[in-house]
């Protein structure tokens, strides 16, 4: 009888999940309902699976409204109805126009409208009447309206609890205090599912009213398949048969490219690869991918094929991949098996101004009904949203603040609000919160794909689902990653930088030349990385140096061992100790050797934790891949762990594997749950920085551009300025007349652009240069005013940054100038003038600007000065006892050092106290770390950016050197000469 019911999908509105929805139901002795979220059908496909397998009949539809008012319900018959109710409101949302208030003629759903609504119904169009509307038809003529009427009990809560929670959704959603939310705001208290029989009798008089309810609920047929389908496109070529032999065809053609024609093993591996393809039916997306593939090359795009389809020589030899898996030992099974439980995908990178076209080229090639973006769903689990509940209980903001203060986190637990804020934070936290647009998942289905969900219009402009990578899963449908990065832009800009800089071109594909590259290497074990992909954070330059890292296989396996999974297990620090002495190694076990000898006996990979569990603890293929998805963070159910850690042991003492030993082994795979990568993955990120590292070496000063150009990297933007400065690069401030929106280079000459000067409206960072290039050099500030029609501000803006300083006055001068010109709001005379008068030209006395000036107003419009360094503007001239290159010479000893402040890492230690590391640049520019234990540190130990005081304890690990630091503080800059 509920053909109005809504789950937490029907956002800030309903508060029940679908399985706490479909329980309730249960127990209130329902046996068929109707889904009908509020403008969406993010659920249903969940509801019918939740419903099957509680066996209760499951009917989906949608509840329409417009601006709060409900409209009406669509109720599907079949799965044709569903469409029809999806592929309406998704005309709604991507056209961006109101729903209308009549509901078109569906064929194939039906349509309930509110009582109360006076045009004429269809054929399939009915009256909802509420229980506590009934009276209305005492005394009415029913004859016309009999048939049409049925039962409208909606449920948004499952008790009272739920509807105080739904207020607060509710003042959250319309951003009022709780007193504001309206009845018209929210829903009544009796929108719940009723105690059986208690819906009946409320209809006791009109009985004809269920029998209406109950006769269109039975017509009702979800004839959807049931269980997970494959519902992606079938096939590439319209025919399965011709799919296979293509496949084949560009296989063997591209083996031949890659490896020539006498490779016994890539035969072997391409052909037993294609005969698991072919029969687990994914020769369409192999062809799909290599289409992609394909059309972005055809466009000069570069891509980086990643993730565990690059463990597949097929995909290596169609392109789509660079990485050579049988030179890493990589195995298909890890790819594409007949025990994985999850669908395989490749992950496709681009640079962040080519994907949106290649997107743009995916939804053309497999039209608009068979394509959309891949949607996610964000939850109140954010702790943000406790300033949100105290915005709607009405506290004041000072109090919330304090809330929110994580210093004062001990006194607030003693706070009955606090508490009570808490409390609610708990019930709403895993929540879904509001959909949005996931990182680059895209779905190329057979079917049209609203038979399953209507469709979103994100800001980014293309169709996007109302569910998740988790839902698509289980519905049957397996995404293309299409997903950007820096780097890549990195790399693209830089090439075409040196071609044009030095008339140089660079085969950036020649990555194995790169790989054996002396310079190359000897720049990867200094440690010498900033700006390249994966390899410049602090911590990995580290992990490098430590390894003494010169050869692309020791860089696949630090690409991994960095990560947190393997990092947390000790066994990070194992690994650099076996790599330095493998003559010492003692294996946990024979098994350990046999499986792991390439990596020490370290877990180092994925693929390296499934081997061990398959070989050492006799796991199946299936729980091996459970496992792995445990590691890769895209499974958490404790119970599923708990099954997982018994299969392993009993597995363990059934081949008698040593108790303590097989204890060792688990911790070590268990740590893996805090994510490690596959070896593909850290090949295919290790195949991408050697590109890089091979442009800073050979090319530093355009590839540090590139990095500018492409909105940086780890690092703020001023310390790549000072890697340019470092590579031989002649800094320029922004100038009007040399100046692009971006950073230029000419030979050694680098012009940074108007895009990063703080406060320039973006309509003059183009402008500016467009104009030039159109109609040459700027005269002076008013051939400038002119041509551009700057208006005061932003003129002060330029002249401040020395933009202007090709007109030989100073800044002051300018200031005079512009103010003159621009700062006056003469009021126009109505009485014509008798003689026409000539400006007049002031005298001024000599103005001009100091060195010291000139850095401030860089620091205040740049974010960090060009014509004075950091160091340079300290109050005092000492620069510590040592520099960053010394401090290995000094091991043990107690320092004093300047650093520069570059960034900090917070980490906890295991008794939950925070301890920081740093990384600074000393005067010469050349880079040190810093350790800040809990015991020798303030709350906070760093003030942000500046020169810091250091004095601490050099240590050496693996031959690198850093500092433990014993006191600590920020040095004072000259005071800025404007304002003293």
């Amino acid at each position: 009888m509920y053909l109005n019911v809504h789950s937490q999908y029907s956002l800030r509105y309903g508060t029940m999940s679908i399985p706490a929805l479909v329980e309730e139901a249960i127990a209130c002795g329902v046996t068929q309902l109707v889904l009908t979220d509020i403008n969406n059908s993010t659920g249903i496909m969940e509801f019918m699976r939740e419903c099957d397998e509680k066996g209760i009949k499951p009917i989906a539809g949608l509840e329409f409204r417009q601006d709060k008012q409900l409209l009406y319900l669509g109720i599907a018959r079949n799965k044709e109805g569903m469409k029809e109710l999806n592929d309406f409101l998704t005309e709604h949302n991507l056209e961006k126009k109101p729903l209308p208030d009549l509901a078109p003629g569906f064929k194939n759903a039906y349509v309930v409208y509110p009582y109360g609504h006076k045009n004429a119904l269809k054929e399939n169009e009915y009256l909802g009447i509420r229980f506590d509307q009934l009276n209305k038809l005492f005394k009415a003529d029913l004859n016309e309206i009999r048939d049409r009427l049925v039962a409208l009990q909606p449920v948004f809560i499952a008790d009272k609890i739920e509807y105080r929670l739904h207020e607060y959704l509710r003042g959250i959603d319309l951003n009022v205090v709780l007193t504001e939310v309206n009845a018209g705001d929210k829903c009544a208290p009796t929108d719940m599912f009723l105690a059986p029989g208690q819906l009946e009798a409320k209809f006791s008089r009109y009985a004809f009213i269920l029998d209406n309810t109950r006769n269109l609920m039975n017509r009702c047929v979800m004839d959807y398949p049931k269980g997970r389908i494959n519902l992606n496109r079938r096939t590439f070529t319209g025919n399965k048969k011709n799919d296979r032999e293509l496949l084949e065809k560009l296989a063997i053609s591209g083996m031949e490219y890659r490896f020539g024609k006498n490779n016994k093993e890539a035969q072997r591996r391409v052909k037993h690869e294609l005969k698991v393809i072919y029969e687990l039916d994914f020769c369409a997306y192999f062809l799909i991918t290599w289409d992609i593939i394909r059309y972005s090359s055809s466009q000069g795009y570069y891509h980086v094929g990643r993730g565990s389809g690059a463990n597949s020589i097929v995909a290596y030899c169609l392109k789509i991949t660079d990485v050579d898996p049988i030179e890493l030992n990589l195995y298909f099974e890890r790819f594409l098996n007949a025990q994985r439980t999850s669908p395989p995908d490749f992950d496709i990178d681009y640079s962040w101004d080519e994907r949106e076209d290649v997107q743009d080229y995916i939804f053309k090639r497999y039209g608009s009904q068979h394509t959309a973006l891949l949607g996610t769903m964000s939850t109140f689990k954010d702790r943000s949203i406790i300033r949100e509940i105290g915005k709607v209980m009405g506290l004041p903001k000072s109090e919330i603040d304090g809330f929110t203060d994580q210093t004062r986190a001990a006194f607030n637990q003693n706070n009955e609000v606090f508490r009570k804020i808490v409390a609610i934070h708990e019930r709403m936290c895993n929540m879904p919160n509001q959909r949005s647009i996931h990182a680059g998942g895209v779905l190329i289905t057979e079917e049209p794909i609203t038979y399953y969900t209507a469709l979103d219009l994100p800001p980014k402009g293309m169709a996007t689902v109302q569910w998740d990578m988790y839902e698509a899963e289980k519905i049957g449908f397996d995404k293309y990653d299409i997903l950007s990065q820096r780097g890549i832009g990195h790399i693209k800009m830089a090439v075409k930088l040196v071609e044009e800089n030095q008339q140089r071109k660079i085969d950036i594909h020649q990555v194995k030349t790169f790989m054996k590259d002396p310079a190359v290497n000897a720049n990867l074990k200094a440690g010498n990385t900033k700006g390249c992909f994966y390899i410049e954070s602090p911590a990995m330059m580290q992990l490098n140096r430590k390894l003494g890292c010169e050869s692309y296989l020791v860089l696949v396996a630090a690409s991994s061992i960095i990560r947190p999974g393997v990092a947390s297990s000790g066994m990070m620090g194992e690994y650099i100790k076996r790599h330095h002495h493998p003559e010492d190694v003692q294996y946990l076990h024979p098994v350990m050797e046999e499986q792991l000898k390439e990596t020490y006996g370290v877990m180092v990979y994925q693929e390296d934790v499934i081997k061990i569990c398959i070989h050492f603890a006799g796991m199946d293929g299936t729980d091996a891949d459970i496992l792995r998805r445990g590691m890769s963070g895209k499974w958490r159910s404790e119970h599923e762990m708990n099954r997982i850690r018994a299969s392993f042991f009993n597995g363990s003492q059934r081949l008698q594997r040593p108790a303590e030993t097989a204890a060792e082994v688990w911790r070590q795979v268990s740590s893996f749950a805090g994510y490690s990568f596959s070896k593909a993955h850290s090949a295919s990120f290790a195949v991408e920085s050697y590109q890089s590292l091979y442009l800073k070496t050979y090319f530093p000063r355009e590839f540090m551009v590139a990095v500018l150009n492409n909105y940086g990297g780890f690092y703020d933007r001023a310390l790549y300025v000072q890697e340019l400065q470092r590579s031989g690069g002649i800094i320029h401030l922004p100038c009007v007349n040399n100046s692009d929106a971006i950073v230029s280079i000419n030979g050694v000459d680098v012009y940074l652009g108007f895009v990063g000067i703080h406060g320039l409206n973006e309509t003059y960072i183009e402008l500016i240069p467009e104009e030039r290039r159109q109609n040459g050099l700027y005269l002076n500030l008013e051939d400038l005013i002119r041509r551009t029609g700057i208006g005061l501000e932003q003129a002060i803006i330029l002249i401040r940054v020395g933009a202007l300083r090709f007109t030989g006055k100073s800044k002051k001068e300018l200031l005079w100038a512009i103010h003159l010109l621009l700062g006056a709001k003469v009021k126009p005379n109505p009485n014509a003038e008798l003689f026409q008068l000539e400006s007049k030209n002031y005298s001024l006395p000599l103005l001009v600007n100091t060195c010291l000036e000139n850095a401030y107003h860089e620091l205040e419009l740049l974010g960090f000065p060009v014509s004075m360094t950091m160091f340079e503007l300290l109050q005092t001239d000492y620069r510590g006892e040592i520099g960053a290159n010394d401090l290995i010479n000094h091991v043990g000893q107690t320092v004093r050092m300047v650093g520069l402040y570059v960034c900090e890492k917070t980490v906890h230690t295991r008794n939950n106290q925070k301890m920081w590391f740093g990384n600074f640049l000393d005067a010469e520019g050349n880079t040190f770390d810093t350790v800040h234990f809990p015991n020798r540190t303030p709350a906070y130990p760093f003030r942000g950016a500046g020169c810091y005081l250091i004095l601490g304890k050099v240590v050496e690990e693996f031959g690198f050197a850093s500092l433990e630091v014993l006191k600590f503080a920020k040095l004072p800059i000259v005071p800025n000469p404007v304002i003293s």
